[in-house]
């Protein structure tokens, strides 16, 4: 949620930023609701205070009939107060729904730009492996090795889910494991093991309500949410805290299923494992002071490259434009591996600075001294990294000729000793 008191001094300069995200924002609607509300603030004051110095007069006045009309006229000073309360609460209670649905800002490095067609490739490392055959994609690969069933996926829960079986469930678990334990090992991050399942006001801390209702899974007797990133659990872990200090920076790694109904995706990457409703990531989240908040982003952008070059898997650094870099963000950087089957750069990973976007919603704060005046932390997240992507990376990419598919060296300690994926080793042949 943006400041208010920016809004309120600046919402010219507010409405030409959204016009780079290429979306708009009521922000007439919200200057004029918030002079409304304080408008009935100053009223509802100096009723106040009238109430209270005739009250004090009231218990000296000695006339019987005096003090009885100066109290039948606080009475219904009173039931004013209590009809411009209820204004206020009713004003309030809009302008902070409207506020809801304004984005975040860019930041001003963000490049402009319309669509995705404008965003920036700042580094590519690697090339891409020369397979001396011709690749299979994963979506033939996997089922030939018998580690990938989609049909008995859609049977049991439609288009868009699939099974990973024996090797292939053994592989997804030794990616999740090494790079949890990446992360708390070499890059000082604590794991944090989250519900999957959060009620409405986490949603809304972090961003997700009410923009992404309808593509968030629900259940609506009571009132959960399911979760589509680790970053909505670990948003409000601090929610209504005020940390103390010395306590920043504060950096969680969670592992968790995601679940997105994909919607806005429909009909893209129809094939194979790329898209589904159902995911597994690894998500590495940062609290921050705000002086620090982009260096720490540069940070965990390396933390999350970290994992591309252990997998020995070509990778590029993508910077998203303004009319790309979504709702919450003022700086995002998209990871892409290339993945030699189906031809393409997959994104791995999303690294954001939400800046103070989100703990203002969930009311986030530090203090930098004892006895100082709280301020709101800033929050950064990135996938480190999104699986099932990076699945499909690494299947394809140590793909043989003879259809085995060769184990990355950093795996090897977490495939309980298989140094290859074989038909026959993902039937539990030896």
């Amino acid at each position: 949620m943006l400041d208010i008191n920016l809004i309120r001094s600046k919402p010219d300069w507010v409405k030409g930023e959204i016009a780079k995200l290429n979306t708009q924002a009521p922000i007439d609607d919200i200057v004029a609701l918030d002079h409304r509300r304080r408008d009935l603030l100053k009223e509802v004051e100096e009723l106040k205070h009238t109430r209270n110095v005739v009250s004090k007069e009231i218990g000296q006045e000695t006339d019987p009939t005096s003090r009885q009309e100066r109290i039948a006229q606080m009475r219904a000073v009173a039931d004013r107060i209590k009809e411009l309360d209820e204004q206020v609460r009713q004003v309030r209670d809009g302008l902070r729904e409207m506020m809801l649905w304004v984005p975040n800002l860019p930041h001003s490095s963000v490049p402009v730009g319309d669509s995705e067609q404008q965003n920036v490739i700042v580094r590519t490392e690697g090339k891409p492996r020369r397979l001396r055959f011709e690749p299979l994609p994963h979506w033939d690969l996997g089922p030939q090795l018998d580690i990938i069933d989609f049909e008995r996926g859609v049977k049991l829960s439609g288009s868009r889910f699939y099974l990973l079986k024996a090797m292939g469930s053994q592989l997804q678990r030794a990616l999740i494991q090494w790079m949890l334990d990446l992360h708390v090992e070499q890059h000082g991050y604590t794991e944090v093991h989250v519900p999957y399942m959060v009620r409405r006001e986490m949603m809304v801390g972090a961003a997700q309500l009410p923009k992404f209702a309808d593509n968030i899974y629900h259940d609506a007797e009571e009132d959960f949410w399911w979760l589509a990133t680790a970053e909505i659990a670990l948003t409000n872990l601090h929610r209504d805290e005020i940390l103390p200090p010395d306590t920043l920076p504060l950096k969680y790694v969670a592992y968790t299923p995601c679940f997105r109904r994909e919607k806005m995706s429909a009909g893209r990457d129809v094939r194979g494992i790329k898209r589904g409703h159902q995911f597994d990531k690894v998500e590495l989240y940062r609290i921050t002071t705000p002086e620090s908040s982009y260096d720490a982003l540069e940070e965990m952008l390396e933390e999350a490259l970290a994992v591309c070059r252990a997998l020995e898997i070509p990778f590029r650094v993508v910077e998203m434009c303004t009319g790309d870099l979504g709702f919450h963000t003022a700086k995002k950087y998209d990871i892409e591996m290339f993945a030699p089957g189906c031809g393409e750069w997959l994104e791995v990973s999303s690294l954001s600075n939400c800046e103070d976007f989100q703990a203002r919603r969930c009311s986030l704060r530090f203090r930098r001294a004892k006895g100082a005046r709280p301020e709101l932390a800033h929050t950064i997240n990135g996938s480190g990294l999104a699986l099932p992507r990076v699945m499909i990376a690494v299947i394809e990419t140590y793909q043989r000729k003879d259809g085995a598919i060769t184990i990355p060296k950093v795996l090897l300690p977490y495939m309980r000793g298989a140094g290859r994926i074989t038909r026959k080793q993902a039937r539990g042949g030896k």
